[in-house]
């Protein structure tokens, strides 16, 4: 019996491996394939092209065009991890492209490696001087070709991770004030540019202070915590934004409905945390509340984005002094109606 244990706890530990890799896969059907990072090769070669492809396709998803234009299109459309760039193309040659990608906020943050078959130092400096990451010297030798672009998609994955990380709050998750500054600035130019209705909103913790008294700063951090949650699950469309703008105080942006569909929205996530049940101080409240003041606007040339801020704290402000766990909206763009 000794003799036959140790094969039968291999054959134990083969029959789990199995097993497991069976569920892996079973998972893997069910849930779908891990997306996989999206590689832009521009070269007017199309043999170059199918050679790349066949090289990358196994681990990358690859887009492929012909010319510089018809590369900045495909840019418009997708994100992609990476762009291998050829140098030399008959409308637009790979530096001046490379010079445009750079300057244009939505690509500038995209590696570039060049591919070339100039292999003389002053290209290679011209190249790296416009922001390109490396080089792939034609011909393409194939674990060389991996090599380089597996290495420079980490990369560009690790400075996401940490991109993403220092622009979210810590505690809740959600947006922090840093991202809060940087997307405010970026859609209020767009709703100018393209007049769209623009609401931001305010947003409180009722008596959040005794809350802490009462239950402690830890309790005070789940109830942060369990309200940001909240208000971001409702605040999930593409037009929507939501962030921790400091203590218990929150901001939100709403782009594309008017003053009424704006409040409305509001009103149906102050439900959704009081709904949450989550006890406060008897002599306060039963439950923990939020208090909302907003403002909808079509902003002009010109208008100046801070003072509309300033107002959606005043409507937070008349919340608050109305009686708390309530939605106060000013509708900024009745004026304009009547212009």
């Amino acid at each position: 019996m000794a003799f036959f244990f140790p094969f039968y706890i291999e054959f134990l530990v083969g029959l789990w491996y199995a097993i497991n890799r069976s569920w892996e896969y079973a998972s893997t059907q069910a849930c779908g394939s891990v997306d996989m990072e999206k590689i832009l090769i521009i070269d007017d070669s199309n043999l170059q092209i199918t050679y790349l492809r066949d090289i990358l396709s196994e681990e990358y998803e690859i887009t492929t065009a012909t010319t510089a234009k018809e590369g900045l299109a495909c840019i418009k459309e997708d994100n992609f991890s990476l762009i291998l760039l050829d140098a030399v193309m008959p409308d637009i040659d790979g530096f001046t492209m490379l010079k445009i990608l750079q300057e244009e906020l939505i690509t500038q943050h995209i590696p570039v490696i060049m591919i070339t078959a100039l292999s003389d130092i002053k290209h290679e400096e011209r190249g790296f001087m416009l922001g390109a990451v490396d080089y792939i010297t034609k011909p393409f030798h194939p674990s060389i070709v991996k090599a380089r672009v597996r290495t420079h998609i980490k990369l560009y994955q690790y400075r996401i991770q940490i991109e993403r990380q220092s622009m979210s709050d810590q505690l809740t998750g959600v947006a922090n004030r840093r991202r809060y500054d940087e997307y405010s600035g970026k859609k209020w130019a767009e709703a100018i540019r393209f007049k769209h209705m623009f609401s931001v909103c305010m947003m409180d913790i009722d008596k959040f202070k005794v809350y802490n008294d009462v239950f402690g700063h830890p309790a005070g951090d789940v109830a942060i915590t369990s309200v940001a949650k909240t208000v971001s699950s409702y605040l999930q469309r593409s037009t929507d934004f939501f962030a921790r703008y400091g203590g218990e105080e929150f901001v939100a942006i709403l782009v594309g409905c008017d003053a009424a569909c704006a409040r409305d929205y509001m009103e149906k996530v102050r439900k959704a945390v009081e709904d949450l049940h989550i006890p406060h101080s008897p002599e306060i409240s039963p439950w923990v509340t939020v208090s909302i003041g907003g403002v909808t606007v079509t902003p002009k040339q010109g208008d100046d984005y801070d003072k509309y801020l300033k107002i959606a704290d005043t409507m937070l402000y008349d919340a608050k002094r109305l009686g708390r766990n309530r939605v106060e909206w000013a509708d900024e763009t009745a004026g304009e109606k009547g212009e």
